[in-house]
């Protein structure tokens, strides 16, 4: 029988192709707007490392009192999201944590081995060595570096593939020598491809978002001891007392990220208590401020998520609804048109429950064809999304299978639904009134 419906829907679209037309033209663009805003926001909004992100948590520090604080205008904001570089050494030291890392961003240059190659510019992070199997780093060649590289300021350094391409020409580069700044570092370790987007653990520097990926990272103490500074942001309520980058560290100036990984919810308490007592000590001169929010808290925090592609995608989903609306008035007029066939179909046998299932592969066809037509309007508007949203999100919108197959599940089944009513009121029409009248 399914067979035999969808003859019938054919022939019935057939017959009326300007009406069949304009049915799928305003599916179609209904579609595409939703689902080119939804592919935005799904890749701003998803989980970054799912499968770990519910054990990793961002301490936040108020290293300034409460006579900064008070003027804060969002009281409920809570401590700065960065730290200071004596609190962020200090909980290093205490590692409390079961790996924690403390970073900041750098933008050394490379030069390359090859005499008369340019220097390049690559961006970077100083961490710590639990940073790598913290937040799973995947590696090429090699792995990263050691706690004793850490504590003995190593000369070592991790590269992502693009600078082993350019500086080594690929291949396992592990042991070979890479100038950083002017100075001589042992490569320990080739990253794989790896960009994670939204950038978590630096949402403070990075807005969450960054297409280019990690060019090099190195151990923390041994860019601090080259005064390597600090490329990300940094805030300062008073001016150091020193100048330079020493004293930068010396202040209380606020640009250190930090991340820990705690096994258990019982963890996470504990760790809290502990940075209440460590912000004690620390800043005797008033109470503890201190949060520890967990990673998903962290982004929905910073704001990593752009108010624009949320109200887009509200904006969007009203435009569907709208073409949805503008359809099922589209399938009530062609049905009810057919208000005769309908009477002959019921007098010769057929249940109500056949109306119904005829209209619905009717308007499935529909939803299908609008399917179609929406995937082709939704490839153009991903190419086109960084007209209206800042490059660096909207280079992360993608028509993957997962959009594909949602797009045309959505057209069809939005268009199904919006054919319930037609449907009733054709399944409605009584056939001895329709035999007499005709």
């Amino acid at each position: 029988m399914f067979a035999y419906y969808l003859d019938l829907a054919l022939r019935s679209l057939k017959r009326h192709k300007a009406l069949t037309g304009l049915m799928i033209i305003t599916i179609g663009f209904g579609v595409a707007a939703s689902m080119t805003t939804w592919s935005v926001f799904r890749a701003v909004s998803g989980d970054p490392i799912p499968w770990k992100s519910s054990k990793l948590y961002v301490p936040q520090i108020d290293a300034w009192g409460p006579a900064v604080q008070k003027n804060n205008p969002d009281p409920e904001k809570g401590p700065p999201d960065a730290l200071s570089y004596g609190d962020a050494v200090a909980l290093m030291r205490d590692h409390r944590g079961k790996l924690q890392s403390a970073m900041y961003m750098i933008s050394p240059s490379i030069v390359p081995a090859v005499a008369g190659q340019h220097p390049l510019n690559t961006l970077g992070h100083a961490v710590f060595s639990e940073f790598f199997p913290m937040v799973d780093v995947p590696f090429k060649y090699g792995s990263g570096w050691s706690a004793a590289d850490d504590e003995h300021r190593a000369q070592v350094a991790v590269i992502s593939s693009k600078i082993n391409r350019k500086v080594f020409g690929g291949g396992d580069s592990v042991g070979k020598t890479i100038n950083i700044d002017g100075h001589d570092y042992r490569v320990v370790g080739v990253m794989d491809e790896w960009n994670p987007q939204p950038r978590f653990y630096d949402v403070v520097n990075t807005g969450g978002f960054l297409q280019q990926d990690e060019g090099v990272l190195l151990p923390f103490n041994t860019a601090i001891a080259a005064s390597m500074s600090n490329d990300g942001n940094t805030n300062c309520y008073e001016s150091p007392k020193e100048t330079g980058f020493v004293g930068l560290q010396h202040s209380s100036c606020i640009w250190n990220e930090y991340m820990v990984e705690l096994d258990s919810a019982s963890a996470a308490q504990e760790y809290k208590a502990y940075l209440e007592g460590f912000a004690r000590e620390r800043h005797p001169g008033w109470a503890p401020n201190v949060r520890l929010r967990g990673l998903m808290a962290w982004l929905d925090h910073a704001h990593v998520v752009p108010p624009d592609t949320r109200i887009s995608l509200y904006v969007a989903l009203g435009l569907l609804l709208v073409c949805l609306v503008n359809t099922a008035g589209l399938l009530l007029a062609k049905f009810l048109r057919r208000s005769s066939e309908i009477g002959v179909r019921r007098a010769l046998g057929a249940s109500r429950r056949e109306i119904y299932t005829q209209f619905l592969v009717e308007a499935g066809m529909v939803g299908l064809a609008g399917g179609a037509l929406g995937l082709v309007l939704t490839g153009l508007g991903i190419a086109g999304v960084g007209w209206v949203l800042p490059r660096d999100i909207a280079a992360l919108a993608r028509l993957d299978v997962t959009l594909f197959l949602t797009t045309l599940a959505v057209a069809i089944i939005a268009t199904m639904l919006a054919g319930l009513y037609p449907t009733m009121r054709a399944a409605a029409v009584q056939p001895a009134w329709q035999l007499k009248s005709n």
